[in-house]
């Protein structure tokens, strides 16, 4: 994961006693007039991907809106979402807007195969411990004043207002117009988000005023074989898994690594994990976590009936197959437990270090130490009560 380091702009520094965000009685009280869905007419734009399911999302949506106005910022959104909340229909890569009804994009990478469920992901993904997030060096993804994709004036960045579930959605959208997104957490852990809700005004200001430096992401590639074909392509930010279709069932499987056979063993699943998916996923399986930059990637067997079926750490370059038993039963693969194919027996998934990162918009100098500390609740008190 080699990231050349080129800030934005100079990071902003942790404040020390942020402002506390609007109550949601003052966010009714000083909404103004509602803007139109008409076509966006602010120079600049920034994409939404928001958790529409949240009671208070509409209130939320409209101080984000009001507030990025004020600074000469669009606020836009793709899909069914743009119609439920009230905003112009811009997703980006498109040079117009369109109506707010107007259909969907298919989903970024979603190749050959691999479906999504409904569009809309919980914020923790099946229940899994929330994402990773953390401060790897910073890149800049391009230098033009009319935002990151130059003279199209399309969004320059993706927002999600959500858990790490809407993030990993926005991150959809964001990955292939090689843009950044910035996670602003309305759930519970929120690993991959940059802000909680109370800090949502200062995150916006450093939108406004470009105050903001860019962390890129290792992401996972990774192809089916079936009978000698590829049959599906796609990509994760967290995790690929290959798992067992029906419950009942063991999943038989060969763990392969550089063409070189590693373990068999009969199992629930397999993960294939970036650094930022060891907190998720793959840390509920047992897996270690790896500081984001760390160029590696994580094998983790899930419940296999094996006595060798431990985690496995591979160089960034190295590629790992998970082979079906042919004799065996049909699995399920899952990109970040959201884009599924089901793939029969026999088939090889073949995994390797993803060709494009995801960027995430970073805000503060925290290390990713504190991070983990901080998000996990965890423990830092020694002998004597000395805080280490």
């Amino acid at each position: 994961m080699n990231s050349a380091t080129n800030p934005v702009t100079n990071p902003v520094p942790a404040p020390a006693a942020p402002p506390a965000a609007p109550t949601a009685a003052d966010l009714a009280t000083t909404s103004r007039s509602a803007h139109t869905s008409s076509a966006p007419s602010l120079a600049r734009r920034v994409l939404l991907v928001a958790h529409t399911g949240r009671p208070d999302i509409g209130r939320v949506v409209e101080h984000v809106r009001d507030r990025l106005a004020d600074g000469g910022i669009d606020l836009v959104a793709a899909g069914p979402e743009a119609a439920e909340l009230g905003l112009p229909y811009l997703p980006p890569g498109a040079p117009e807007s369109a109506s707010p009804g107007a259909s969907p994009r298919t989903p970024l990478h979603a190749s050959d195969g691999l479906g999504q469920r409904d569009g809309r992901a919980p914020d923790t993904a099946q229940g899994r411990p929330a994402n990773s997030a953390a401060d790897s060096p910073a890149t800049s993804a391009a230098n033009s004043a009319d935002g990151f994709l130059g003279d199209d004036a399309r969004a320059e960045l993706v927002l999600t207002l959500g858990g790490d579930g809407t993030l990993l959605r926005g991150a959809e959208e964001a990955r292939i117009a090689g843009v950044p997104v910035l996670g602003i957490n309305l759930g519970r852990v929120g690993f991959l988000t940059e802000m909680d809700a109370d800090h949502v005004d200062l995150a916006l200001d450093a939108v406004i005023r470009r105050n903001y430096r860019i962390s890129e992401r290792l992401t996972v590639d990774m192809q089916v074989e079936s009978n000698g074909s590829i049959v599906a392509s796609g990509w994760a930010l967290n995790e690929v898994s290959i798992e067992k279709a029906s419950r009942e069932r063991i999943l038989d499987v060969i763990v392969e690594v550089d063409g070189r056979g590693v373990s068999s063993f009969g199992c629930d699943g397999v993960l294939c994990a970036t650094p930022t998916g060891s907190t998720a996923y793959a840390f509920s399986a047992g897996g270690p976590i790896l500081w984001p930059t760390v160029a590696a990637l994580l094998v983790v067997p899930s419940n296999a009936h094996a006595l060798f079926a431990r985690p496995l750490v591979v160089g960034a370059k190295s590629t790992v197959t998970v082979h079906v038993d042919p004799g065996g039963h049909e699995a399920v693969l899952a990109c970040d437990g959201r884009r599924i194919a089901e793939i029969p027996p026999g088939s090889r998934v073949h995994m390797n270090a993803g060709a494009e990162p995801v960027r995430l918009v970073r805000l503060t100098d925290e290390p990713f130490t504190d991070r983990l500390v901080r998000k996990f609740s965890l423990p830092v008190h020694g002998w004597r009560d000395r805080r280490h």
